[in-house]
């Protein structure tokens, strides 16, 4: 067989898994450029072994293997992706001064697009599902050391049994239990609205809906009313958090350059599997700039939680323009087209 037919077969086989390792990955390293790069590697190395695969394992389990020590070699030498209420500082005062640590790597939003492609396919029905790269797991998934990350994915999210885990880890299964058992501890103080049930679709949309609107009029009250009573507020890199609607009422009040109502404008994206935002604000130029991307979590009561990305290279990744077009016509068919994604 030619090396050229080699390389095809090779492709054709592993290609398309790329979306979920890329999900794999992401889950481990909390960060979708890291991911994307592990992948790949993770593809280098499995070329070069492609020879020698007997089908002792279905191709599937094989390609996970590898990307799980790709990344657990890359977690050697990397610090964990926090969001700022991971960092164990109490809530910040909404009205004070505004700290940035650009130098802190960051947890990153995944694009859906990156994992599920730019198809109709609810992500729901496919191979990943959306609970599975939720924002507040993946963020709880960081505090977890590197090999307890690759316990719980490859049990829970998975479905491993515990003796293929042991045997990758090179652990027993007793130890590969009890390490599930602890790490399932921590993740249930860490992700409590993990256990809330479903929002119902029709309701999400009117919230979402709702909150678009109350944005884009700065209708700051209203954007609190959409809120829950614990409601939290955290927007990397700037590394203070916000609890409660109140004291996230008078961050935007005092803290956002919105003035009035048209000053913002969102656009509708899907990241994490859950709908997102990308806002723009209007700039001195009169035209509305790429601000930030905000994942936020919906519960059945409200917004329970808003990460705002101010991380501008998103705009790139969720294919987004870093200026909104001027054109009426261009702006509405770029709001349906990520609506469309989103929907």
């Amino acid at each position: 067989m030619s090396l050229a037919t080699d390389d095809d077969v090779f492709l054709s086989q592993v290609e398309p898994l790329r979306g979920e390792l890329t999900a794999h990955c992401y889950r481990m390293l909390g960060s979708v450029h890291d991911a994307e790069d592990l992948v790949q590697e993770t593809y280098i190395r499995a070329w070069r072994a492609f020879h020698g695969f007997e089908n002792r394992s279905s191709l599937r389990t094989w390609m996970y293997r590898i990307a799980t020590n790709v990344c657990l070699t890359a977690l050697e030498s990397r610090q964990r992706r926090p969001l700022p209420t991971g960092l164990g500082q109490p809530a910040a005062d909404p009205a004070g001064q505004l700290s940035s640590r650009p130098e802190t790597p960051w947890l990153e939003p995944l694009p859906d697009t990156v994992v599920w492609g730019h198809g109709d396919a609810d992500p729901a029905s496919a191979v990943v599902s959306r609970d599975s790269v939720r924002l507040a797991f993946v963020a709880a998934l960081q505090h977890l050391t590197p090999p307890q990350r690759a316990v719980v994915i490859l049990r829970d999210v998975l479905a491993w049994h515990a003796s293929e885990v042991a045997e990758l880890l090179d652990l027993s299964v007793a130890a590969v239990n009890s390490s599930l058992q602890r790490a399932r501890a921590q993740l249930a103080k860490l992700d409590p609205d993990a256990e809330l049930p479903p929002v119902e679709e029709e309701h999400a949309q009117r919230m979402l809906t709702a909150y678009v609107d109350a944005f884009e009029r700065y209708d700051v009250a209203r954007i609190v009313e959409l809120l829950t009573e614990d409601a939290v507020w955290e927007m990397p890199p700037f590394d203070g958090w916000y609890s409660g609607p109140a004291a996230i009422g008078t961050l935007i009040s005092t803290q956002c350059p919105a003035s009035a109502a048209g000053d913002q404008v969102m656009v509708p994206v899907m990241a994490n599997g859950r709908p997102a935002l990308a806002l723009y604000m209007l700039g001195p130029d009169g035209r509305h700039h790429a601000f930030h991307v905000q994942v936020p979590t919906l519960t059945p009561h409200g917004f329970s939680h808003v990460v705002a990305f101010f991380e501008l290279t998103l705009f790139d990744r969720f294919g987004l323009p870093r200026v909104l077009p001027e054109d009426p016509g261009e702006r509405r068919a770029l709001v349906r087209g990520t609506a469309a994604v989103a929907g």
